[in-house]
């Protein structure tokens, strides 16, 4: 069998870090290709070494993901940005295991038009989910469950969210991520992201996929059954397995991860999400239900929002003061890529109008 070659963009992140250490464990399936990084350095060789600061980043990271001896592209750095890549691989031709949830919140329609099965999801929920369709006919789909951990709040009633610190909403209980992404779980912003990204993954209703809370994070996700029966795919709370699971479809690699002890789990706890404390869901749901670019108005001002939290520029419940506030204000249609993008920079700008009115 030979080796498949391998191009990550976010090299120096958690995802891919974590993605790095899965070639690595296994030399005889897979090869790195080439590495997009941050700020970070890079320490090791690759065909394409990348730095985001780069003059000619953008150019020589498309010329990366659509080269000919490129095989797999995965996808892991945050926002809007990883949009334009990921749809140059796909068009390209090549397998795309995607960690950004924004590249389908933002144009799922657009992207899944160009996917042709190659997409496969890193994110944990999304791969338990797909996990558990392997086989199963999509007409024989009930409702998608998506799990959350409910972040660093939700086994916290006590918190005053209006106080919330940024060294609280980046202590996440159970998952090792960028400060980004932790603070989307902190909101529950990611469940939002997730619930758009799911709908248009697997083509479920928006209204036929849920969210419920799971602090110990080892269901990872659920389908339910129009016969009344459900699958639920557990796993240690490793991005590594489904990082694995992606990358060596259709089959998996022995060894990726701890197996579960399951005479020593205790109890799985699952409780319903608090629409109230917890209104991203909710946001993400209604900019769904509005359509494109919708979507991308919530992920802008949301990147914003997080990024002016994390300088200390805002308080924590003024991120979706302002995501809310920019889809009351909005007013736009169209789903073509340009649309899309005109309305990312709409909702950025937007942000920077009302930026010192979302924190009072």
């Amino acid at each position: 069998m030979s080796r498949l070659r391998i191009a990550i963009l976010g090299a120096t992140g958690s995802i891919g870090s974590q993605a790095l250490d899965v070639i690595d464990r296994y030399p005889d399936r897979f090869e790195v290709f080439g590495l997009l990084a941050g700020s970070r350095p890079l320490d090791r060789d690759a065909r394409f070494a990348i730095r985001a600061a780069d003059v000619d980043a953008a150019a020589r990271t498309e010329e990366m993901v659509t080269h000919p001896d490129c095989d797999v592209v995965v996808t892991a750095i945050p926002g809007a940005r990883a949009l334009a890549p990921t749809l140059a691989a796909l068009r390209a031709g090549k397998v795309v295991a995607l960690a950004t949830k924004e590249v389908l919140v933002m144009a799922g329609e657009l992207v899944m038009t160009e996917a042709h099965q190659r997409l496969r999801p890193v994110d944990s929920e999304h791969s338990a989910v797909w996990q558990c369709l392997w086989g199963e006919h999509i007409d024989s789909v009930s409702r998608l469950v998506l799990t959350a951990s409910g972040g660093p709040f939700y086994a916290r009633p006590e918190v005053d969210l209006e106080r919330a610190t940024v060294a609280e909403a980046l202590n996440h209980p159970r998952w090792t991520m960028g400060p980004k992404v932790t603070v989307d779980s902190a909101t529950l912003m990611n469940k939002g992201l997730e619930l758009i990204e799911a709908h248009h993954l697997f083509g479920v209703a928006l209204d036929r996929i849920d969210v419920v809370i799971h602090p110990q994070s080892i269901v990872h996700s659920m389908v339910e059954f129009i016969d009344g029966s459900s699958k639920a795919q557990l796993g240690q709370p490793d991005m590594r397995l489904p990082i694995a699971v992606a990358l060596a479809y259709p089959d998996r690699l022995r060894g990726v991860v701890e197996p579960l002890s399951v005479p020593t789990l205790g109890s799985l706890d699952f409780a319903p999400l608090d629409p109230v404390r917890f209104p991203a869901p909710g946001l993400a749901r209604r900019a769904a239900a509005s359509g494109a670019p919708y979507p991308a108005v919530l992920n802008a001002v949301n990147e914003e929002a997080v990024g002016a939290f994390l300088r200390g520029e805002i308080r924590f419940p003024g991120i979706l003061r302002a995501v809310e506030s920019a889809l009351e204000h909005y007013r736009g249609s169209g789903s073509s890529l340009e649309e899309i993008m005109e309305a990312d920079r709409w909702a950025r700008d937007y942000f920077k109008e009302i930026a010192g009115k979302v924190s009072p």
